[in-house]
């Protein structure tokens, strides 16, 4: 959540920044907050001032008393009747002010990173890498769907049968690959210097709140609600939340977490190959680290953390671009984001398998998460990426690594965990 004052005292940078990302009525939008900003200050110092008169009037009348002045303190009390209710009228409009500054400043995203691309989707994202060559596949090669399919590793029928459409059930050396998977990326996060985090899969509305999803994503979220509790649809969620009303010591940064988790979307679906097989779930594995650092020093996390990515991806020897997302494709929260890509042999397409974002401050001030330094109190930055989400990892592993007798070659780095070469 952006900063009022931050707001108030840059105006015309906040609308030129909401504009970059296509935000509707920008200016109107910032100078309601900058009224009701006002409006909100002007009835908190009037309150201010009615509460000093009566907190004065009450002595007053306590001297009055002691001198014997009957009737001058019975005068007294009456003015500070007058002065109660006038109390709880401004409080009464101080909290409406409040709320309705508060339900103004949640609808504004983040300001955008001086580097984020003009743009309005997903075509208008800049590729800043390509790294890999692209595999040439043999002439029987499968898209994963077959694949999964033939080998007998992951199964849509089953899980639509104990679930429903989007929630697959992995099978023998499927569910090998995918616990070999999740060990490696938690052992490469543990070698990165990040300490594993094994959060709940549930939680409060407090916990959307304060790293953006809630209200922006309600509709994305499978929601309890008798209990008012929400599935998480990243890591992110619960890691991040640890340090919500929590002010650190310097000497605690940078904070540095990893955890693997089951994730939960509900996206709506839609038809044709860019949604089958594990290419959009509702239920999936992903592997998430988190850092919270001091303000300067989170854009050299971002870069740490991209290359991070960048490491997983080519052990796992798959091709991949990085994408700098534009404007009007960016998360509601995101200052910066890196999304990256793998290629998907089969499908021919590239696959997205990780965003890497900086939110600065944004989730920092919903959480209240502060340090501090030199007896003052400050906002610290927040950052998050996916490292890695596995179904389309699988899909391009599987895809890419088609052998001319039909079986699939396992990566190196994976065979190891694994305790096989081969799929198939």
């Amino acid at each position: 959540m952006l900063q009022t004052t931050f707001i108030r005292d840059n105006k015309e940078s906040t609308i030129a920044g909401l504009q970059k990302r296509n935000f509707p009525d920008a200016e109107d939008a910032v100078e309601l907050i900058i009224k009701l900003d006002r409006l909100r200050r002007e009835t908190q110092g009037e309150l201010d001032s009615v509460l000093t008169e009566s907190n004065a009037k009450a002595k007053e009348i306590g001297g009055l008393m002691k001198q014997g002045k009957k009737a001058e303190a019975e005068a007294a009390k009456v003015e500070t009747v007058t002065l109660k209710e006038r109390s709880k009228e401004l409080d009464e409009q101080l909290k409406k002010a409040e709320a309705e500054l508060q339900n103004e400043l949640v609808k504004l995203p983040n300001l955008p990173h001086e580097s984020v691309p003009t743009g309005r989707s997903a075509d208008d994202n800049v590729t800043v890498l390509e790294w890999g060559t692209k595999p040439t596949l043999p002439p029987n090669a499968q898209p994963h769907w077959d694949l999964i399919k033939k080998l007998d590793i992951v199964d849509f029928d089953l899980g639509n049968k104990i679930t429903g459409a989007g929630f697959p059930v992995y099978k023998g050396q499927g569910a090998r690959l995918q616990r070999a998977m999740i060990s490696f990326f938690l052992n490469e996060a543990a070698a990165a210097g990040y300490l594993e985090i094994q959060p709940p899969l549930l939680v409060n509305a407090d916990s959307g709140f304060g790293t953006g999803q809630l209200p922006d994503k309600e509709g994305q979220m499978y929601h309890i609600t008798n209990e008012d509790l929400y599935l998480i649809p990243t890591a992110e969620v619960p890691i991040t939340n640890l340090y919500r009303d929590v002010i650190l010591q310097e000497s605690e940064l940078p904070v540095k977490n990893v955890g693997h988790t089951q994730c939960f979307r509900r996206e709506a679906g839609s038809w044709g190959a860019h949604v089958r097989g594990l290419n959009r779930l509702h239920q999936f594995d992903k592997v998430e680290i988190v850092q919270i650092t001091r303000p300067e020093e989170s854009y050299a996390a971002l870069d740490e953390m991209v290359s991070h990515v960048q490491v997983l991806l080519e052990k796992l020897e798959l091709p991949y671009r990085i994408l700098r997302l534009c404007g009007g494709d960016m998360g509601f929260t995101s200052a910066l984001t890196y999304d990256f890509e793998v290629w998907s042999a089969a499908q021919e397409r590239w696959l997205e398998c990780s965003s890497v974002s900086n939110f600065e401050t944004y989730q920092a001030n919903r959480l209240k998460l502060r340090y501090k330094a030199e007896g003052k109190t400050q906002l610290l930055h927040t950052l998050n990426g996916s490292a890695l989400a596995l179904p389309r990892i699988l899909a391009a592993l599987l895809e890419n690594n088609q052998q001319t007798d039909g079986s699939i070659r396992v990566p190196e780095v994976l065979a190891g965990y694994c305790g096989f070469e081969k799929v198939g």
